[in-house]
């Protein structure tokens, strides 16, 4: 398994793309500067789940599927466009809103801050980082072309060389994630002011709006 993959070309590549911000990697920036690093890293691992389902879903043949079904690709891609656009909106209507003041509103699921705490929100901004990674029919259709090229060409059985390669992807997505929640955090720490809080969220929201703007353009 591990000698049908070309793994000193597949890491520096996997590197790149996963360095390169997206919007799941703003998602973890700004989740840092707003919840601290730690929440931020809780919060991505709903994005794993939703890699390692597309990286199952590539080793049982349906990203190709996804590539050749114009319907099925215009559904899942007009569906990330809308929950990208309503995300992107929403970040930039809320920039610079204090974090705290945003959960007590929500109610933080029902339950009480304890000693004062406000009880962070992990498991929705989980879940807003698993629908993230999940509506980008691009991610699928991405892993069904990137993956496949660090195959070796004598390599019999694809399967679980193509598993290996994606756990690995995952694996240093997740290092790159936790970059990105570290500079979060350290900005947080730094006490950046409101000011420059609120710029980096209608930043991020921009983005978000630009990556619904190019998905919706984008053909198969």
């Amino acid at each position: 398994m591990v000698t049908d993959v070309e793994w000193a070309a597949f890491f520096p590549a996997a590197v790149l793309l996963a360095a390169t911000p997206g919007a799941n990697q703003l998602l973890a920036l700004r989740n840092g500067l707003r919840h601290g690093p730690r929440a931020a890293v809780g919060a991505s691992l709903g994005r794993f789940a939703a890699f390692a389902l597309m990286v199952a879903a590539v080793a049982a043949g349906l990203g190709a599927l996804l590539a050749a079904s114009e319907v099925a690709f215009t559904v899942v891609k007009w569906s990330g466009v809308a929950y990208l656009a309503w995300l992107g909106v929403r970040t930039v209507a809320t920039a610079g809103r204090p974090a705290d003041a945003q959960e007590r509103r929500k109610g933080s699921g029902g339950a009480a801050p304890r000693g004062g705490r406000p009880v962070l929100p992990t498991r929705r901004l989980a879940r807003q980082e698993f629908v993230v990674a999940a509506a980008n029919p691009k991610a699928l259709v991405l892993f069904t072309v990137f993956l496949p090229q660090f195959l070796s060409r004598d390599a019999v059985h694809v399967v679980l060389p193509l598993c290996a390669l994606g756990a690995a992807y995952i694996a240093v997505e997740f290092c790159c994630a936790c970059g990105y929640a570290a500079l979060g955090g350290r900005l947080k720490a730094l006490g950046i002011t409101r000011r420059a809080r609120r710029r980096l969220d209608a930043a991020t929201g921009v983005a978000m709006l630009g990556l619904a703007g190019w998905l919706a353009t984008e053909e198969r």
